[in-house]
Order: C-alpha cells, then structure tokens, then sequence
C-alpha cells in the first residue's frame, strides 16, 4: 500500500506531482483537518497543514496533538516565510517547507516526513503486538527518538546494534548494510560487530555476497527473518551455512541465533541485524560450553517481535541518515567550490581558508577544555563545531567581488608604476651620461688640449655624484615600495627625492616622484592605500551578503554571522560595522584570533615575509593588550598549541615550503 500524503485543496505543492507520477505515493486533498481515528492506522500518512486548515480546526488545538501521534505533519508556509509562523504547532512538525521552496528542498522534506510516518506505522504495530508490556512500548519509543535524532551514521549503527541485542539479551551481534551498485550485483558489508563475552575483538570490514549462502545473504535477499535455536545443527537441506572459523579462533560457541532484515517504508531492505546468542542473564559471560549450554536460550516470540519493531525503526533511521550523508556531502562539495573559487582569485593565499577554520575548530576545542576564566562553561556541540568550521572555510568567499588587481597587489606601487619609474631613472642615468660627452666634446671643441684632463676629471665627479644621487634614490624607491606589517619608516629620503626635478622628452620640467607615486610609497603599514584598503576590507560585507542568502539548516544558521566580524575588534576599531564587546559572537573572535595568526605566519604570501610563531604571539597579544582580541581565548590558543595543528614541511630539495595540515581537522 503507497503512503498518503493529505495536501489542502488547491495547494501547489513543489515535488509532489513528481512523487505522484512514480507511483511513490498517493495524494489526497482536503478541505479540512481530518479526524485522527478516520485514518488508516496501518498506512503511512503525511499531512501537509498550511493556514487554510489550520484556521478551519478554530481553537481546538488539541487536534493537531492526535493528528501528530498518527501522521507526519509537515507545515507549508507562504512565498517567503523560511520559518513556521506563530500559529503553527512547531513542537509537533516533522519538517517545513515554504510555497517557494525549491523543488529540491520540498522533495527532501517530503522524503523525511514519509519515513517519520512509516516510523509511526511501526510503532503502532509494534504496540499492538499480543503480550507487548507497557515497558516494552515505552522502550521501544525511546529508542525511537534516540534513532531520530541521531544524525552520525556509524553512532547510529552501534545505537541499534547495541538496543537490539539488549532487548532479547544478546550476547553477540553484528549489522550489515546493502550495498548497490550500477554495474555489479547487490553485496552485504559487514559494517559493525559487538560481543559482550569478547569485547576486545579485532574488527574489520568486509563485503560479502547477496545470496542465499550465507544467513545475513538468505535475510537479506528473501527479506525473511531466520530463527535458529542452534546454528551448528541446520537441516540438511538449507541453502545457508555458519561460518565456524570464527569460533574457532577466538573459541567462542555460536548457538541461538535470529537474523532480521531492516525494511524502508518502500519494503526496501536496507540492512540485516544478526543476533546471537540469547542469555538468561544478560550480564553473563560465556566463557565455556558448560556456560553456553547453561545459559543460552533460543530467541522466543518476544525477542522476535521486539527486534523485528526495532529493525523497521532501524531502517528508517539509517535511510535518514544515508540521506543526511548525502545532503552533507553536497554541501562539501559546494564549500570546497567555493574556497576554490576564493583561492584562484589569489593563488597567493592559497590554503589560507582551510588553515583558519583549522585553527578555529582548534580553539573551540581547547575552550571546551578550559576549566577556568570566563569561558569554563562554555561546550561546543557537534553542530556548533560544524558551523565554525564552515564559517572558517567561507570567511573570505567575499574577496571574490574584489578588483583582481588590488586583491592580488604584492607590493606599495602596481608593477607596471614601478616599471615606469624604473624607466624614468634609466632615462636619466642615461642622459647623465649624454651630458658628460656632450660636455667633453663642447670644452674639446672650445678648448683643445689645453687643461682637458683637469676639466676631465671635473666633468667625471659631476657624472659620478648624479649617478650615485639617481642609483640612491632609485634604491630608496625600491625599499620604500615594500610593505611592512607593523607601521615602519620616516620616509625623509622619499620627501627629498619628490623635491628633485627632471625635464622630460618633452622639455616639461617635473619631479623625480609624482605625488601618486610618492602617496603609494609613503604607506607606512602594508601595501594598499586607504581606497584600496577599503575595497579590500568591502570583502567581509560581500561575503555576508552572499552567506545571507544560502538557506541555511537551523544548526548551521550562523554561519553568516560568525564570518561577518572577523575582522571587528572588541573595542570597537574593527570594520565594518565597527561593533565592540559582546556585540562580537565568541565564535568570531576565535576566528579573528586565528584570521590574524595565519596572516602573520603565512610562508606564501610574497607581498610580505613570514613572521615566526613567538613573534606572531607576541603582536597577537599587543593586540589584545590594546582591547582589539579576546585576551581569555588567546591564552587558549597559546596554552593549547592551536598552531601545532597546520605544521610546515620542506618539499623535497627545491628549499620550499608547503603546509600539511592534520586530516581530522578537515
């Protein structure tokens, strides 16, 4: 029987006529709140509850509280409304979407709340189960929303491994997941083990055929539970055979054993529980075959049941959490097209996002670790960690809407400037020379020989002062135009050489340094000037403005705003909203901290030399001396050694470096 999906007459709803057209589901409109006993108890039904029906139940709001303990309730807003308004009942809604959501999103909402509602059709089996206690209807939804919330694909796993084996008092069990493939047939992965007798097993992975040759292969292919009292005493005439060889290595004795296929709500099987070795005693060992006889029981018709319940739940969640994968796996791969994006803006500064969010998560956790100062209470949870780490890796995706050539400037003048004054000095060099054979012609012409060495050597000192004049200035120049990191130079010399005149091709009278020129040379810290530090600082906006409008998840709902302040200080300095205090997300000035030590450190930037790490600790805590950084979270980072997490190498013999940073930390 398909699900029933309920849609309130005259709703357009995106995806689901293509749920329709394949046959997955069939949809029914209405034009009001249907009553929770007129539903089909043993169908899985999703109703889609907008304003219209809402407003139709009038102020009974304890219909939707039945309706949600019966269907997967998804709530539909209008054009625009990315959360449920007020009047929705949020508490009891398996998912959200908007009229204007994209097709993609409304599918994946749609998907998720079918597989809520199969979840509530095996819960309701599950409790009309003849002997089923009270205990076991309440375990089993406990469990249930333990498998709901559980977004980590191998914890999921070992949870419904472990709850399976301790509601028919297992001793052993293992789980293998379906594997498909387009060019290949179907395999079993051999994905998880436990043994309460041998805890200390060696474990591996491994893939094994979908036959019926093996007991996981027979459950899975036929999708038929199998409940063995003894597996070393199979009929004759059975397909399937106990591998032994791992009693005997580890002398162990395999008795009792149920082997359970995990069904979708599509009667898909997703997976096999295999369970082993039902006990009296839940906490006995078995140590011995005297302990085995003694001890181990086939699996009754409650086992069988519990587990069976267990397993459709199981399904659903690891179906959740495949999708869940899917969707993560996406999303990286957007990330990293965008840091790619970033980075051949300016290859320069290649690794530079992944190194900050390295260094940020790095800190989160040395925070959590912390146990004084302002910060002892503050943990960071799984989700939170994400969305700093996205943050970090996309806090500079707004330099993508800066001018290539001020986001790649590597020096105070652009090339092609410092190329024409280069020029200009080799103009004059070379007619200082013309000036001193056009000199010594004139006086061999007016003179002769009379006293010509004396004037000779009159005319070479003149040539040679204006040649080390112009060789000077012109190292001045080359000096001045390389950028600092901390404000540094008088620039005295620049000031005399601006007053310095020269007559050009054109018989025009000018200075030996435009005033542009001179502007651009007498920056005293880096190598932009204030326009085109502004352009460059415009790109913590662009990026705000670009993060604003993904459609982020409620955990990673941040991201946009922990990325916009990186570069605001605490007392207010900062840009570019100039904000101070707590006004600053602490996530942010974890960011900040590593943002600036990356810069400092960085090995390939050529527009400025590498700073080493005391130094770069020592201007790190100036900062934080003068009120701009989190002193608490500095002495984290320092105290943690945050900065051992990206580490530098040689390659090979060409003397260059490279940065590794550990994998984890991706």
């Amino acid at each position: 029987m398909n699900p029933l999906i309920l849609a309130s007459s005259g709703r357009a709803i995106p995806a689901l006529d293509a749920l329709v057209s394949r046959g997955d589901v069939e949809v029914a409109r209405v034009s009001q709140l249907p009553g929770a006993a007129s539903l089909d108890g043993e169908r899985a039904t999703v109703l889609l509850l907008d304003r219209a029906l809402i407003e139709g139940a009038g102020k009974d709001q304890s219909v939707f509280a039945k309706l949600a303990a019966q269907v997967a309730i998804v709530g539909v807003g209008e054009a625009g409304e990315q959360e449920p308004p007020a009047q929705f009942p949020t508490d009891l809604l398996s998912g959200y979407i908007a009229a204007d959501a994209p097709a993609a999103t409304a599918r994946i909402t749609l998907h998720g709340a079918l597989r809520h509602a199969a979840a509530l059709v095996a819960a309701r089996r599950a409790e009309r189960l003849e002997g089923r206690s009270a205990s076991d209807v309440t375990e089993l939804s406990r469990i249930g929303v333990a498998l709901s919330t559980e977004r980590d694909l191998l914890t999921l796993l070992e949870l419904i491994l472990s709850q399976a084996r301790r509601l028919s008092s297992a001793d052993a069990g293992s789980l293998y997941l379906v594997e498909q493939h387009e060019a290949a047939p179907s395999t079993l992965r051999f994905k998880l083990s436990q043994n309460h007798t041998l805890p200390a097993l060696p474990f591996s992975e491994a893939v094994i055929p979908l036959d019926h040759a093996s007991l996981a292969g027979y459950a899975a292919s036929t999708g038929e539970p199998l409940i063995i009292p003894d597996v070393y005493l199979l009929p004759e005439d059975v397909s399937y055979k106990q591998n032994r060889s791992f009693d005997e290595k580890f002398h162990y004795r395999t008795k009792s054993m149920l082997v359970i296929p995990m069904r979708t709500h599509r009667d898909e099987v997703i997976g096999v529980l295999q369970l082993i070795n039902r006990k009296r005693s839940s906490d006995a060992r078995l140590t011995s075959t005297d302990v085995v006889e003694r001890e181990v029981l086939p699996f009754d018709e409650r086992a069988v049941d519990l587990v069976s319940a267990l397993a459709s739940q199981a399904a659903v969640a690891i179906e959740n959490g495949r999708l869940y994968e899917d969707i993560e796996r996406l999303f990286e791969g957007f990330v990293t097209a965008a840091v790619t994006a970033i980075e051949s803006r300016d290859p320069t500064t290649s690794g530079h996002s992944s190194r900050v969010a390295t260094f940020t998560c790095g800190l989160a956790e040395a925070v959590d670790r912390v146990g004084s100062g302002p910060y002892k209470a503050l943990k960071f949870t799984r989700e939170q960690m994400k969305e700093i780490r996205y943050a970090g890796l996309l806090h500079d995706f707004g330099k993508v809407g800066v001018r290539e050539q001020v986001l790649v400037k590597q020096k105070k003048l652009y090339p092609s400037d410092l190329a024409i004054v280069k020029h200009r000095f080799q103009f004059l060099l070379q007619r200082a020379d013309l000036q001193y054979e056009r000199e010594r012609a004139e006086y061999l012409f007016a003179h002769g020989k009379d006293r010509y060495q004396e004037a000779l050597q009159h005319l070479d000192l003149v040539r040679r002062a204006e040649r080390e004049d112009l060789l000077r200035f012109l190292d001045s120049v080359v000096r001045a135009n390389e950028p600092t990191i901390l404000p540094e130079g008088t620039f005295e010399e620049l000031t005399e050489i601006n007053e310095r005149t020269f007559v050009d091709f054109d018989g025009v009278q000018k200075p030996l340094l435009s005033d542009e020129e001179l502007k651009y040379l007498m920056i005293n810290k880096g190598n932009l000037d204030q326009r085109e530090r502004r352009e460059i600082e415009s790109h913590v906006s662009h990026t705000f403005r670009f993060l604003e409008r993904i459609p982020w998840t409620k955990d990673l709902k941040g991201v946009p705003e922990i990325a916009h302040g990186h570069h605001e200080k605490l007392n207010g300095r900062g840009y570019p909203r100039q904000v101070a205090g707590d006004a600053i997300p602490v996530q942010t000035r974890m960011m900040t901290i590593s943002d600036i030590y990356d810069a400092l450190t960085a090995t390939d930037r050529p527009y400025k030399r590498a700073v080493p790490t005391d130094r770069a600790i020592e201007i790190l805590r100036d900062e934080a001396k003068d009120g701009s950084l989190d002193a608490a979270l500095l002495d984290a980072f320092v105290e943690a050694k945050v900065f051992d997490l990206v580490r530098v190498e040689p390659t090979g013999n060409s003397g260059k470096m490279r940065t590794v940073t550990p994998t984890a930390q991706l």
